[in-house]
């Protein structure tokens, strides 16, 4: 009687054993199952992704960059960088393509040609100047490159040698309008604008000592003319020191 109980229990056990080796089983199963299916999943959506981008299609627009911008080699930001754009900086839009919901804008800016993003650009302003204001502007930009190469002086306010805020006032006084004389007072008498034009002021900060240091004359084409360095000359926003040292185009 002992020996057939102790049979009866060792069978019970036997079958709870198998029972619980076959749940696991199927647990780790359907566990397995489910991560196979996730990672399926996950593939899927990147490789339509990595598809679901429209034909460029062309078009034609002048727009400014609302921010310091990365521009890509082509639609999408797994592509390398070719450039970055200043804030304020003009650019011209040639194509168009819609990447994952997206769109993105084929731009030239500079002498470079690469891809941003649409959100990251606003369309240029229609409104042009008054007519006195243009005559003025032209005038400035006109003055101001042919003083090209003259010695930078600090403190210097003549063709002898210019300081930067004493170029700035020297050339408007002679296109006709009297301005201070400092890069502050400069500064304090203009007011900021997002769509520059030449014959605008660009200024600088950080650069010799903290805050507003700094101005040029935006001459047009993402450039400025300046007297810095050892002498008055142009250069473009893009270049590695200005371009991080920018701060904001203000006109009068």
């Amino acid at each position: 009687m002992k020996k057939l109980v102790f049979t009866i229990l060792a069978a019970g056990s036997l079958i709870l054993s198998n029972s619980a080796t076959d749940a696991e089983a199927a647990i780790n199963s359907t566990s397995n199952a489910n991560t196979a299916v996730a990672y399926e999943n996950t593939v899927n959506v990147q490789d339509i992704e990595q598809v679901a981008s429209s034909k460029a299609v062309a078009m034609s627009g002048k727009y400014k960059f609302k921010h310091n911008t990365n521009v890509r080699q082509d639609a999408g930001t797994k592509y390398k960088v070719i450039t970055v754009a200043k804030k304020g900086a003009s650019a011209t839009a040639t194509h168009k393509k819609t990447v994952s919901g997206k769109t993105w804008y084929k731009v030239k800016t500079g002498s470079k040609t690469g891809w941003v993003l649409s959100s990251l650009v606003s369309k240029s302003s229609t409104v042009k100047k008054a007519s006195n204001s243009s005559s003025l502007d032209s005038a400035v930009v006109s003055t101001a490159l042919s003083l090209k190469g003259i010695p930078y002086v600090f403190g210097g306010t003549t063709t002898s040698g210019f300081d930067c805020s004493g170029f700035t006032q020297y050339v408007f006084k002679k296109a006709g309008k009297n301005i201070s004389r400092s890069t502050l007072t400069q500064y304090a008498e203009t007011k900021a604008v997002s769509n520059p034009q030449p014959g605008d002021l660009v200024f600088f900060a950080n650069t010799y000592r903290a805050g507003i240091s700094h101005v040029g004359i935006y001459v047009g084409n993402n450039q400025f003319m300046h007297a810095g360095g050892s002498k008055s000359a142009v250069v473009s926003l893009n270049d590695s020191y200005w371009g991080a040292k920018f701060h904001s185009f203000r006109s009068f």
